[in-house]
């Protein structure tokens, strides 16, 4: 006869997974869900919008050609303005949907899908938010028309630059510079949130540690655009990265009541730049480095450090909330004060 065993069985624990033990998370689950859905009925019975699209795909088209030189791509909308990762991009789709535009949209709605998973796992991790708000996230009709119904490359630049957001959470510096600089290579309205992240950088890292990661973030636009710098290196920078460029004052949506004349002038984009430092420079000095004593203290004890070699090696951890407020702050004055800005920048 089997001897039993002394030991007495445990009560056995349910062992319902953990995303149902958070309730957030999981109506964040059903709210992508439902999302989902509603992203399949938009594709299936609301008309495509046609904006850029042939555009796009003229440029890439050029670029497929054999096309280095940025002066000579050009769209039904005009010249092409994006960095070379936008090229690739939208080649992929190309190659992916033949140039059609209904495989596109089904591209794009699971691109909107990824894009809000990112979003809301960005408001679920920092915790800041009751889990009904998570509802606002998925009401934008702007936003759902902007990725499938009107294909801009908008969409892509967002969703690598909401995925940088989320290594940052995890303190994951370097590769987080890489996906926004990736983020950069497509659109060039991300780098509305470098002034932010620069500082949080300087927070989070010691000099070295700061200057590995924006040397990460410049090879990859060193990669991104290397077929054009060697080829044609003044007509790609100059175009791609053109700072300078002013929109249609009919199309922008910033400032409409600015009378035209004022609108263009330099004056005008002068004192907007101003406005925007003034207001980057006072949020760092007494909202994001206020329990360093201030940005300019701050900036002080980080340069000493830095030349006295005393500088820590290790990461100093930021609280994710910190990070993602600076982050959105930063990106929102940046908003506030440009002087062109189309529907997609804002939404």
């Amino acid at each position: 006869m089997a001897l039993k065993s002394g030991r007495k069985r445990q009560p056995s624990r349910s062992r319902r997974p953990q995303i149902f033990k958070n309730p957030k998370a999981a109506f964040a689950l059903a709210l992508i869900f439902m999302d989902a859905l509603l992203v399949a009925l938009i594709i299936a019975y609301v008309p495509y919008t046609k904006i850029d699209w042939d555009a796009y795909m003229s440029q890439v088209t050029g670029f497929l050609g054999g096309e280095r030189d940025y002066t000579n791509l050009k769209g039904d909308t005009g010249p092409l303005v994006y960095p070379a990762g936008f090229l690739y991009i939208y080649s992929a789709i190309r190659f992916i949907t033949g140039g059609e535009v209904y495989p596109a949209q089904i591209l794009f709605g699971i691109l909107y899908i990824i894009n809000l998973s990112i979003v809301i796992f960005i408001y679920v991790k920092t915790e800041v938010l009751p889990w009904w708000a998570l509802i606002l996230l998925s009401l934008s009709k702007r936003v759902h028309s902007i990725f499938v119904l009107r294909l801009f490359n908008d969409c892509f630049a967002m969703t690598l630059l909401h995925a940088a957001l989320a290594m940052l959470l995890y303190q994951k510096w370097h590769l987080g510079l890489i996906l926004f600089s990736g983020a950069v290579s497509i659109k060039m309205n991300v780098l509305l949130y470098a002034p932010p992240l620069l500082l949080l950088m300087l927070k989070a890292m010691n000099i070295y540690g700061v200057i590995s990661a924006l040397a990460c973030a410049a090879l990859v636009q060193i990669l991104v655009g290397l077929p054009f710098l060697v080829s044609h290196p003044i007509a790609y920078i100059s175009r791609a990265f053109n700072l300078g460029r002013v929109f249609i004052h009919f199309w922008s949506v910033n400032f409409k009541f600015i009378p035209e004349p004022v609108f263009v002038s330099k004056q005008f984009a002068i004192s907007l730049l101003i406005a925007h430092l003034g207001l980057l420079a006072a949020f760092a000095h007494y909202k994001w480095c206020r329990h360093e004593g201030g940005l300019f203290k701050f900036l002080h004890s980080k340069a000493t450090s830095a030349l006295s070699s005393s500088s820590s090696s290790g990461l100093k951890i930021l609280k994710e909330e910190h990070i993602m407020t600076t982050l959105f702050a930063g990106n929102f004055i940046g908003i506030v004060c440009a002087r062109s800005l189309h529907y997609q920048f804002y939404s």
